[in-house]
């Protein structure tokens, strides 16, 4: 079906919207009230619950619901990431609005008998409030505290159906300013809405666009960045994952505005869900008319390419990134000239990251002033985050700019698991800081993440507890750049790697109280002198530990302990007197350091010790300790 004018899209929009059949209606309807009319269910398709069966269930659903004979009522769907990973998969049935979390292949059956032909809820997959202990159907609290922009349509629609993102006001944005705004006045809300790049940078998106277009040029384009490396991070994937076409659709509005007919996504290739929804969404935006020559019969033509990278963290970089599309090395540029002025093949490009990209259509739609009264005066809109590590829930968060750390992590993530204490937060991945508990209620914008020594970054968002060592995690971010590091300058690779060898010292406890002070000074040349983003920013995590938690260092490098007892080279196993004399310990200790007789309290010697932990393992009483 060709759309040949915004007619036939504002027809199709009309027919599409039966798909959506009432989800997630205004009032909830009781399943007595749901009984014998269509019904859908919806269930997460994201990266995460495919490696937890999801599409089995989509199936195994199918066959139970055709085998009740309720085929004709109840539709099974699968859509993107329902942002609540810890507790997936996670389905959703409309209009009940009923939502059942760790569905699991044995579930299939009850769900169909209890809920659609019993019409009761199938209680022991409802979310459970920690504190009430009561089971609640919907309106979890890991929801209440966010505004999804971004996120809007993952989990609501069927990423793998073109009409299902019609329905929900697809390519209404393209057609407006195709059709209703010139290039110029694209620009100015963009610039009002005070929409900033989601990548890392900030970099306000309306002034890229217009330095973009500002440069002559017979051709221009658009980029894509997809290119999601970050340990922990996974926001873009379960966009292009959830709602590719939002993605597609802004970058039909960036190449409109700028003047440029071609636009690549650069993608990782270890995303191969986000690939295949991307390119079944391409394919559809072609079928449709809404990607090649006359795009709703005007004379803007566009095409899109999906390039695939190998996986180089620097890549994110965007003139390396531009590079790699080249088919040449990717490392970074000095710069100037920015891309905008010489970026793919020398010409004026545009690089905005999917995050940034997926906020255009509803702003277009919805206009500047809406998008500016989200947020603070300075980072307007919200930000998603991949919340993990020692939290309660796991997952995907998209909060207005301004939100506090506590908000996030304690309401919406529910708090530290086990009930253990905060200890602290790294914000922006390998290139930002670890952020202390008395920082927890800074509100999270691009200026108040810089004071305290972290930034935004793309989103990735790890909570660590009181049995993490912050040396150990700055040691793990520095062997992360030092690996991924692509070596042109001197700077990043000669100057992380030395970074990473004095913190090997102190970890195995042969430093001195001179590292620290080489640690910072190292730290601060290798900021003001790297040539991209990612050498300038490696140091963030030394310098922010050393700074919060100086006294972990000093305990590493005096005390020669690790007061987490993670570090293994500083370890000290010790056998108490609970000791049975059960011989485990020794049978099973590889370097053959324990002593004693049957039935006696036992020794380990401390020269001998490799500090394996197989004593500890192996230990039926608890008698063996480490400190």
């Amino acid at each position: 079906m060709k759309l040949k004018t915004v007619d036939d899209l504002n027809d199709l929009k009309k027919q599409s919207q039966a798909l959506l059949n009432n989800r997630r209606a205004a009032q909830p309807v009781s399943l007595s009230e749901a009984q014998g009319s269509p019904r859908q269910i919806m269930v997460c398709g994201g990266t995460g619950c495919h490696a937890s069966d999801s599409p089995q269930i989509v199936e195994l659903l199918k066959e139970e619901i055709k085998k009740r004979g309720l085929s004709e009522q109840i539709q099974v769907l699968q859509t993107g990431c329902f942002g609540f990973c810890e507790k997936g998969p996670i389905l959703e049935i409309h209009p009940d609005n009923v939502l059942y979390l760790e569905v699991s292949i044995r579930d299939v059956a009850d769900i169909v008998e209890e809920h659609f032909v019993q019409g009761k809820l199938v209680e022991r997959l409802l979310y459970q409030d920690p504190n009430t202990e009561k089971r609640i159907a919907s309106d979890l609290p890991f929801y209440q505290n966010q505004k999804r922009i971004a996120l809007r349509n993952c989990s609501y629609i069927s990423p793998e159906d073109i009409r299902e993102y019609i329905a929900v006001e697809g390519y209404q944005a393209l057609a407006k300013v195709l059709f209703q705004m010139t290039p110029d006045s694209v620009i100015e809300v963009l610039k009002k809405s005070g929409l900033r790049g989601r990548g890392g940078g900030g970099f306000p998106t309306g002034a890229k666009w217009e330095l973009t277009r500002g440069n002559e040029s017979n051709q221009r384009y658009i980029i894509c960045n997809a290119d999601e490396g970050d340990p922990g991070a996974f926001m873009d994937r379960s966009i292009l994952e959830g709602d590719p076409h939002s993605v597609l659709e802004a970058m039909m509005i960036a190449g409109s505005t700028i003047g440029a007919s071609h636009g690549f996504i650069y993608i990782r290739a270890e995303y191969p869900l986000a690939i295949h929804r991307l390119e079944i969404a391409i394919r559809q935006a072609r079928q449709y008319g809404l990607l090649g020559k006359g795009i709703l019969g005007s004379d803007f033509c566009f095409e899109v390419e999906i390039k695939y990278g190998a996986g180089a963290f620097v890549c994110g970089e965007e003139t390396a990134l531009i590079h790699s599309i080249e088919g040449t090395r990717g490392e970074p540029s000095v710069k100037p000239p920015f891309p905008a002025q010489q970026g793919l093949w020398g010409k004026p490009t545009c690089v905005n990251n999917v995050e940034t990209l997926a906020n255009i259509p509803p702003l277009i739609l919805r206009g500047a002033d809406w998008f500016a009264k989200i947020g603070t005066e300075k980072s307007k809109g919200t930000k998603v985050f991949a919340l993990a590590g020692k939290v309660n829930n796991v997952g995907l968060v998209e909060v207005p700019m301004g939100t506090t750390l506590r908000q996030i992590i304690f309401d919406i993530g529910g708090g530290i698991k086990q009930h253990k204490t905060f200890k602290a937060a790294q914000t922006g991945g390998p290139s930002g800081g670890c952020i202390p508990t008395k920082y927890l209620d800074t509100p999270i914008d691009y200026e108040s993440l810089i004071s305290i020594g972290s930034m935004m970054g793309s989103g990735g968002l790890i909570v660590m507890d009181e049995s993490d060592c912050m040396v150990n995690i700055a040691k793990f971010y520095l062997e992360f750049t030092v690996d991924e590091s692509c070596g042109r300058c001197t700077a990043c690779r000669v100057g992380t790697k030395r970074l990473h060898e004095i913190l090997t010292k102190i970890t195995e406890g042969k430093g001195s109280p001179d590292d620290l002070d080489q640690l910072v000074k190292l730290g601060k040349i290798i900021k003001d002198s790297s040539l991209c983003g990612l050498g300038q920013s490696a140091p963030n995590p030394i310098l922010s530990t050393i700074e919060y938690f100086r006294e972990e260092y000093l305990a590493h490098i005096v005390d020669k302990t690790c007061p987490a007892g993670v570090c293994k080279s500083l370890l000290k196993y010790d056998i108490t007197d609970k000791c049975k004399g059960c011989t485990l310990c020794s049978q099973h200790c590889p370097a053959g350091c324990i002593t004693g007789s049957p039935k006696e309290l036992h020794v380990i010697d401390q020269e001998k010790c490799l500090k394996c932990g197989a004593c500890l393992e192996n230990c039926r009483f608890g008698a063996i300790i480490h400190h």
